[in-house]
């Protein structure tokens, strides 16, 4: 495994991300161009988000200050529906932005800002935030694999209170 690399991971309660601390906003071609070597080895906690939904936290509260702008990433991904199922019914987001990315399964997102869109096997969805939206995300299938996960990424201080946005 790489530096800077994801573990290619198993359903199950851990997920094991692999990062360099070094200098992540702005690296000099020397940094880029040698390898770096991995600091810590993070292995995500077990839990579970919006309406019973499974998943590994990897990013959490004591790496955010170091990681920034990465507020938190969660990986999903079981056979099981009763896992799932639930989705993440309307909740509010601010000042912030996430990505999602779906490996299999399909997921409805819906907004306050009058977005809508399916999430599919491959498909990524960014939605910005921003001044606040209220947003669900909910499974479109009742049985299958479901497997993605999602990044959250802080906005800068001059965006906090743009127009919220989904592409």
């Amino acid at each position: 495994m790489g530096p800077g690399s994801i573990k290619q991971f198993e359903p199950g309660p851990f997920i094991e991300i692999a990062m360099t601390m070094q200098t992540l906003h702005h690296p000099t071609i020397e940094q880029v161009r040698n390898p770096r070597t991995v600091e810590t080895l993070i292995t995500g906690q077990a839990t579970s988000d919006g309406a019973g939904v499974k998943l590994t936290r990897v990013l959490t509260q004591p790496l955010q200050r170091r990681l920034d702008p990465f507020l938190m990433l969660d990986a999903f991904g079981t056979d099981n529906p009763e896992d799932y199922i639930g989705g993440f019914p309307d909740h509010p987001h601010r000042g912030f932005e996430t990505v999602t990315y779906m490996i299999a399964g399909r997921m409805r997102h819906r907004d306050s800002a009058g977005n809508e869109g399916l999430l599919q096997n491959g498909g990524v969805q960014w939605m910005t935030a921003g001044r606040g939206v209220i947003h669900s995300e909910l499974p479109e299938q009742e049985d299958g694999r479901m497997e993605g996960f999602q990044l959250w990424l802080n906005l800068a201080g001059k965006d906090k209170l743009r127009a919220p946005k989904y592409r």
